[in-house]
This record gives C-alpha cells, structure tokens and sequence, in this order.
C-alpha cells in the first residue's frame, strides 16, 4: 500500500500555512513536511494526527491509502 498525500499542500495552502509555519506547529522540520508533500515521506500515525489537528482537518482528508499496481 502507498499513502497518497496529494491532498496535504491544498489543504495546507487553505488555511493559510506556509511550510515552515506548519512544520513549526507539528514539531517537524520544514524538510519533513516538503518530502510529505511530495509523497517522498510517508508520516507516522501521530505526525499524520499533529498535521491534521494543526490543519483543523481529519487524517482522512489529507491522507489516503492506495494499492500498488502489481
């Protein structure tokens, strides 16, 4: 499975949080928040609940799981 986090710079850009202003909420670093963007960083379970709380979304919203092609 591969999470899908195409949906997290939108809903970042929606509430107004620059990357580093989110990084700096979740206790992360820029850097982290970049690579989940791009889908290059799967978060764990409690980064994906900090980054959903600190964008007033769920974890469903942001993230989702997909199959992998075989």
């Amino acid at each position: 499975m591969e999470v899908q986090t195409s949906d997290l710079k939108q809903v970042r850009k929606a509430a107004g949080l620059t990357q580093a202003q989110l990084a700096q909420l979740t206790g992360v670093s820029r850097q982290t928040i970049i690579a989940t963007e791009r889908g290059d960083y799967a978060p764990s379970v409690y980064l994906a609940l900090r980054i959903s709380r600190a964008l007033g979304s769920t974890v469903e919203e942001i993230f989702s799981l997909q199959e992998e092609s075989p």
